[in-house]
Order: structure tokens, then C-alpha cells, then sequence
């Protein structure tokens, strides 16, 4: 099968491409615009694989969009590319409803004229008709549904949408927009809102990098508020072997929620980490004279809060789970262990990308 992935070269679309070229034997076209988030070397290593193809297009270039699927004649598309960070959202709005609704827009419509063209007989040596197997999986975030009640069960598909934030209501739009061509096209769309993703090759603004590479400065770790928020967390390639239950075993026009059955507090999350850095990071954590060590736990800082921060997120996974046979294979400990020593083995990685303009300073504070 070959696949267009937009989005590829991000966090979560860079653990889906090595997923799919390197464990499920697929082919891949990785679209994306490279912006700061999207790192051309998360895939590096697969340079030259014959599986593997880049092209570097701006969604909002419809032109480019349809020359994309002109050119490679995708058999699905697992749309990620997305802005993707709150506090980005709240000091900049407009790249958000430029790239999440003008963006997903103009992709809907390249996959609608594509589609439309697909030949609808079978083909020799082909089970079903390449307009048939065609799909378009838009991929999206537990944050649409706002904010969850300390009591409630967890985000179902059939929660309604409170979208708080630019982000998720730019992410709830596109949402929108991927089921409306689906009902009113015919497109063969399904939809999928993840919770908290963590893991290797995360931009380091978001808080799991923010902490690791923190400790590894000495430098104060920002938790907003008290820390009492609470979010579910799920290891990104449990979530990419989710993506590709979906497209691969989803029944179209649906929508999937996939969570990690990993509610915690942000306070305990950033302690655990300081556990984790305190006991695999090869140098400790010292003082600002460099002289003093410490437990990277003295260094959490609370700050200002967040304008808008719901308080907590949690997925109820049930529907994929007996639809599809899908769960979660990493559990709280054994997920985040792998991530903190990732980020140790990959400190150059890090560098790279902290030194340029950003760093690891707060964002969002308008």
C-alpha cells in the first residue's frame, strides 16, 4: 500500500513513517512544509530507502497539493500535519487557522478530485477498486472536547465539542470539515482524537522535553498553576500502531478515540521525570554555581498559569479497543523510561534544534 502522510517529518508523523516502512512494509510519501516543528533529520536514516519518498509542500499550496497526488497515486491519506502547540496558538492565532483549516481544506479537496478519478473496476491481480480501498484518515486531538469533570468517564466518541483554546478550535474545525466531506461528498473519511502523545523525536516546547532538557541545564522546570491538571498520556508509537489500525481496519465514517489509560496530575509527571533523570542521567543536576548537586525535583518552578488551561483530558479508548483489537502495549513507567533515556542517547538531536532561536522559553503568556 502507499501511503501519503502529511505531517511526516513531526513528532508524531515521524514515529508513523518509521512505523510504516520499517514494521508494516508500506510505502511512504511524507509531506511536509518543514516549519520549525518538522525535522528533516528525525528521518535521515531512511534517506535513500526505496519505500520512503519526501516532497516538501505547504497545504495551503492547493496547486502543489493536487500535483502530489497526480504524481504518486496514493492509496490513502493519514493526515497529521497540523500547529500544533497551545501556547503557540494563544501568541499567534492566525498560523493556526491558516495550516489546521485553510490547510486540511485545500487537502480535502486534492483527495475529493483525486478520489473522484479513481477507477471504480477491478483492476487484474487487485482484490477491490482503487476507489474503493481509497481513505482519508484525518487525525486530531482530545482537546476539542474541552475540559473533563473530575468525576466524569472519559472523552467518548459522542462527546460534544467545548473547544477552549485557538488550537483546538482550529483542530475542531478541521474535524468538522474532514466529516462534512465525507457526508457530503462521499469521501471515504474517518477520524481519529488522541490523547497527550510522548516519546522520542518530540519538539523539545512541549512539557515532557521541557522537563528532560530542563534538568539537564540545572535551569528552573515550569509547571503551571499548582501542577493539578491532569492529562492521559499515550506513547507515541502505541498511538502510530492505532493510525494504522484505523486506515487499514476502520469502518469509514467513523470516528476513533485513542487514549493511554494514563491519567496523571502534571505535578506527578514532572516528579516522576525528575526520578528518572536523577537516576539514568549520566551527570547530575547542579546548582547554578555548578557545584552543588541536587535532585532534579528542587528545580520545579511553579509559574502563572496558562490563560484557558482545562483541567483535565481523559480518552475512553472502549470503541477502538472492540472494534478494532487494539490497546496500548506501554504502560506509565515503562513508556516514560524509554522516552527520558531517548532524549539522553539523542542529546545532539536536542542541540541542534536548541541552537537556533528557540530556547525552551515559555510561550503563550498574552
Amino acid at each position: 500500500m502507499k501511503i501519503l502522510v502529511t505531517g511526516g517529518s513531526g513528532f508524531i508523523g515521524s514515529n508513523l513513517v518509521r512505523l510504516l516502512i520499517e514494521e508494516k512494509g508500506e510505502s511512504v510519501i511524507n509531506l511536509d512544509k518543514l516549519t520549525y516543528a518538522g525535522n528533516a533529520e528525525s528521518l535521515a536514516d531512511l534517506s535513500g530507502n526505496p519505500n520512503y519518498t519526501f516532497e516538501q509542500v505547504d497545504l495551503c499550496d492547493a496547486v502543489a497539493l493536487s500535483s502530489v497526488f497526480h504524481k504518486h497515486q496514493p492509496d490513502c491519506v493519514m493526515h497529521l500535519a497540523a500547529e500544533s502547540h497551545v501556547d503557540r496558538s494563544i501568541d499567534g492565532p492566525g498560523e493556526f487557522i491558516q495550516t489546521n483549516i485553510v490547510g486540511t481544506f485545500n487537502l480535502l479537496q486534492a483527495s475529493l478530485g483525486y478520489w473522484k478519478s479513481l477507477p471504480s473496476q477491478v483492476p487484474a491481480l487487485k482484490s477491490q477498486p482503487a476507489k474503493e480501498r481509497f481513505r482519508f484518515l484525518h487525525v486530531s486531538t482530545d482537546e476539542v472536547y474541552g475540559s473533563l469533570a473530575p468525576d466524569a468517564l472519559g472523552f467518548s466518541e459522542t462527546t460534544p465539542y467545548d473547544p477552549h483554546s485557538p488550537y483546538s478550535a482550529s483542530k475542531a474545525a478541521s474535524d468538522h470539515l474532514a466529516r462534512a466531506w465525507g457526508d457530503t461528498y462521499g469521501l471515504p473519511v474517518l477520524v481519529t482524537n488522541c490523547s497527550n502523545n510522548y516519546g522520542p523525536f518530540q519538539f523539545p516546547e512541549k512539557l515532557i522535553p521541557v522537563v528532560i532538557l530542563k534538568c539537564l541545564r540545572g535551569e528552573p522546570i515550569p509547571v503551571y498553576g499548582k501542577g493539578e491538571n491532569i492529562r492521559d498520556w499515550l506513547y507515541v508509537k502505541d498511538h502510530a500502531e492505532a493510525l494504522y489500525s484505523v486506515v487499514t481496519k476502520g469502518r469509514v465514517g467513523e470516528t476513533y478515540n485513542i487514549g493511554g489509560n494514563n491519567e496523571r496530575q502534571n505535578i506527578e509527571l514532572v516528579k516522576m521525570i525528575c526520578g528518572l533523570m536523577d537516576e539514568l542521567a549520566a551527570q547530575p543536576v547542579t546548582g547554578k554555581l555548578k557545584t552543588e548537586q541536587l535532585k532534579a525535583e528542587s528545580l520545579i518552578t511553579f509559574v502563572t498559569d496558562r490563560p484557558g488551561h482545562d483541567m483535565r483530558y481523559a480518552i475512553d479508548p472502549t470503541k477502538i479497543r472492540d472494534e478494532l483489537g487494539w490497546e496500548p502495549k506501554e504502560d506509565f513507567e515503562s513508556g516514560f523510561r524509554k522516552t527520558v533515556k531517548w532524549y539522553l542517547d539523542n542529546r545532539e538531536w536536542t542541540d541542534r534544534i536548541l541552537s537556533g532561536d528557540y530556547q525552551l522559553d515559555r510561550l503563550g503568556n498574552s
